[in-house]
């Protein structure tokens, strides 16, 4: 496999995770690494709409609105009509 040096700066805490799941799978750092950015860059194009609106912090941002606004059928009479 043809590879690609590259340096990445993390804080104490993630370098301290690292090492830990590095010992706990046998897997070498740098395995843990190439396979987190390969899960992480592989799930861009299988986002839903819930998953981008839930990271834009679109959901649970209206304050005072009804629980069950996106469930019960009544909110949704007369909606995308015309008036």
């Amino acid at each position: 496999m043809a590879s690609q040096r590259i340096s990445v700066r993390v804080s104490r805490g993630i370098a301290q995770r690292l090492k830990e799941r590095s010992r706990a799978t046998g897997a070498r750092e740098s395995e843990v690494v190439r396979e987190a950015l390969e899960k992480y860059l592989s799930k861009g194009g299988e986002q839903t709409a819930y998953d981008l609106a839930r990271k834009a912090g679109l959901i649970g941002c209206i304050r005072g609105a009804p629980k069950d606004l996106s469930t019960n059928k009544r909110y949704f009479k007369d909606f995308g009509k015309s008036k």
